[in-house]
């Protein structure tokens, strides 16, 4: 008989349950039998049998590994995982393999206190009959953050702090005498000094910086910045270090450089903008009389800032610059890569100063094909800084209608091109709608998508949202920046059979996911749309693209732009190059915005090394830095999207109770999304204010159903909203529907 328990006899079930505990909190040992029974109190001949039969079938289910004919351990290969514990404030944490495999579900108390992005080792618990996978942290490798960000509450006793996302399931103490005058409401940046274990379930910390009050701006942003465990001041010695570098361009210098002084040249870039990277050059070329069979050549410059001139590889400002990877551009703020001295003064091509660039010189018809080109190191001098809404509207003066595509019309005697360089400006743009049209014809990806911008007051406070679109003069830039990105990473990549190409940093972007690509596939059908999934890459871009235009100015296009979207890659960086899906490049990378981009300034060091006759860089050095940089991308884009939402909400504050039109973006399980038409600011209706009914959440359709009432809301649907809450500390609006 098996051994009594509180009455109950020890069934199979409940063996396993023995089991998988002893191992699973023992992942790294072999047990024997008599170990085993020892360990459980096992002392009855039947029930020793039984857990013999039961260690065999969890072998043959790949829970346990066969160690000798009658010892067992943890199957390490398949239970035991390393990767990413990412937590939800939902409750709904998961573990990321490193594999790249799908998500599993850890549950609160399986987690270790682990907080979201630390490196943990999981086993996987045996899975139970219909219930879903689910995985238990066993180590905490690295943490990936020993700070939090959030608002300090002090009473009398005992001080702790607050985190906007509640994503911590106790509080976080803090020690009086570890506050650093830090009062109330005061918003602060804590260093964990203990984390929890099985003894304390709190978090103990020390405040290491204040930041201000609550809600003031400058508090806000830097909470926001610091929440991703962003730089928001830079440091001193890296500024001093900038301060002693000579910015004088010495005659011999000059002599080493081709010489673009004399040859227009200007900048286009935002009006707010300080640190321009980038400059064009135009003059006519080579239309004597052995040229006229050729028709007129241009050559168009695009000058780079030569950053790595100034910045050299391991110095401290070098250092810095690989940390950080990128400038981020926050709604009222840049935090820059590099030391202001050198990214708005020495490296920054201001007009009517002499300035060294690294050039990529292009020789060009009128239908915009390239004769030749080469790559230089050169020294010149911007006649112009022009703002974009400066060009265009020098363009628009002189007949381009914006979007269209077509050039302006050529100059007469009676009706010659007005405004400052305007031949010039008009010239550059013709070439870059025969660029541009040449891009889209091979399959380039048409995506516009808006973004959303804020005038703001001199305390931070938005004044008012609208939408940026791209015209033609930003279009005119980027055409020439593109085909300058794709030359130089062409003359590296692009090598003869049987060579193998120097390692490059490229800018790559995969192919749409199938899976999501069936689900646009299904999703348009419902409007009436075709779009292809499958074919070569250019056909299934060019259909995408086709879907795009017919999909323009309909009240879905904004549902189907989403989903698209959602169907594409991220672009990244890596040294194994796999093209460029969206652009339809085979071979890109960054190389033109060193002062705010780090991987262009990897890229002009190989390529300037190379031009010395330099034997190939260490690829796994690159690829590492790489990573890196595609990562801190990521992570600013996050910090960058935190600081719209804080506006919105800002925006929105003084605006409760107004109704609006607007359309519905995005749809989840626990309510909708929704965007306001005119401002574009967005908010959530919960599933619980929809009324009296019960919806089901149909995802591959992203469209919630009532079951009583058949009420549908989906995604791009028009709707009335009326605003309700307005959360800054989530930067959160809740919105409900309006009453019409």
């Amino acid at each position: 008989m098996g051994k009594k328990k509180g009455g109950k006899r020890l069934g199979k079930k409940q063996v396993s349950e023995l089991l998988q505990n002893l191992f699973q909190h023992n992942p790294n040992e072999t047990f024997s039998f008599k170990q085993i029974f020892k360990a459980l109190k096992f002392d009855t001949h039947p029930l020793k049998m039984l857990a013999i039969d039961v260690m065999e079938e969890m072998a043959w289910d790949d829970f346990l590994s066969k160690v000798s004919d009658n010892s067992y351990r943890l199957n390490m290969k398949t239970q035991v995982q390393e990767g990413i514990f990412r937590r939800k404030a939902t409750g709904r944490n998961s573990f990321v393999p490193d594999d790249g495999g799908t998500p599993v579900f850890v549950a609160e108390r399986n987690s270790m206190s682990a907080m979201d992005g630390d490196r943990v080792k999981v086993s996987y618990m045996a899975r139970r009959d219909k219930h879903i996978k689910e995985a238990m942290v066993v180590e905490i490798l690295k943490r990936a953050h020993d700070t939090i960000v959030g608002k300090l509450r002090v009473t009398k006793d005992i001080a702790f702090l607050v985190t906007p996302d509640s994503t911590f399931v106790h509080d976080i103490i803090i020690p009086k005498r570890k506050l650093k005058g830090g009062k109330s409401d005061d918003k602060a940046v804590v260093k964990v000094m203990q984390w929890p274990d099985s003894e304390h379930k709190n978090i103990i910390g020390e405040v290491i910086d204040i930041l201000g009050k609550t809600g003031e701006n400058n508090a806000e942003m830097h909470a926001i910045l610091a929440q991703y465990n962003l730089p928001y001041k830079y440091p001193k010695a890296v500024e001093e270090a900038a301060e002693k570098i000579d910015a004088t361009i010495t005659p011999q210098e000059i002599a080493r450089r081709e010489d673009f002084r004399d040859v227009f040249t200007c900048t286009i870039d935002p009006k707010d903008a300080k640190d321009f990277d980038d400059a064009l050059s135009i003059r006519a070329v080579g239309n004597g009389e052995a040229q006229k069979s050729k028709g007129q050549l241009w050559e168009v410059g695009v000058h780079i800032a030569d950053v790595s001139h100034y910045v050299k590889e391991g110095s401290m400002i070098d250092k810095e610059a690989v940390k950080r990877a990128t400038s981020i551009y926050l709604v009222d703020r840049t935090i820059p890569m590099l030391p202001e001295r050198l990214c708005n003064f020495i490296c920054s091509l201001r007009p009517n100063e002499e300035k060294l660039c690294y050039s990529v010189i292009f020789q060009m018809d009128d239908e915009a094909n390239v004769k030749s080109w080469h790559l230089a190191h050169t020294v010149i001098r911007s006649d112009r800084r022009f703002a974009y809404e400066e060009v265009q509207q020098i363009l628009e003066d002189n007949g381009v209608k914006d979007g269209t595509g077509e050039p302006a019309p050529p100059a007469t005697k009676k009706h010659p091109y007005k405004g400052e360089y305007a031949t010039e400006l008009i010239k550059l743009d013709a070439l870059a709608k025969k660029l541009r049209a040449a891009r889209f014809k091979n399959g380039s990806v048409k995506f516009d998508r808006e973004e959303l911008h804020f005038d703001i007051d001199e305390k931070g406070k938005p004044i008012r949202a609208y939408f940026k679109t791209s015209k033609d003069a930003n279009k005119l830039v980027e055409e020439f920046m593109l085909l300058a990105n794709k030359t130089v990473a062409e003359s590296v990549g692009k090598v003869k059979k049987g060579v193998k190409a120097k390692t490059l940093p490229y800018r790559i972007h995969d192919q749409p996911d199938p899976a999501k690509l069936e689900n646009l596939r299904e999703f348009v059908a419902k409007f009436g749309y075709k779009v292809k999934t499958s074919g070569t890459k250019g056909a299934i871009s060019r259909s995408l693209n086709a879907l795009m235009s017919s999909a323009e100015g309909t009240r879905e296009q904004n549902a189907i732009e989403t989903v698209a979207l959602r169907a594409m890659m991220k672009a990244k960086y890596s040294v194994h190059n796999i093209g460029h899906y969206g652009l339809a490049f085979d071979y890109y990378t960054h190389f033109t915005s060193p002062i705010r981009r780090y991987p262009d300034t990897m890229v002009h060091r190989l390529l300037t090394k190379y031009q010395e006759g330099a034997r190939s860089a260490n690829k796994d050095k690159y690829e590492e830095l790489c990573e890196h940089c595609s990562d801190m991308e990521q992570i600013s884009q996050n910090a960058e999207r935190d600081s719209i939402k804080y506006k919105m909400v800002e925006f929105m504050e003084d605006k409760i109770g107004n109704t609006y039109d607007a359309h519905i973006s995005g749809i989840q399980s626990y309510g909708i999304y929704a965007q306001i038409d005119e401002n574009h600011c967005e908010g959530m209706i919960p599933i619980r204010d929809l009324g009296d009914d019960y919806y089901d959440f149909d995802e591959k359709n992203y469209m919630i159903v009532g079951r009583r009432h058949h009420t549908k809301y989906q995604l791009g649907d028009p709707i009335r909203i009326q605003v309700a809450r307005a959360n800054l500390e989530k930067k959160q609006l809740d919105f409900t529907l309006a009453d019409d």
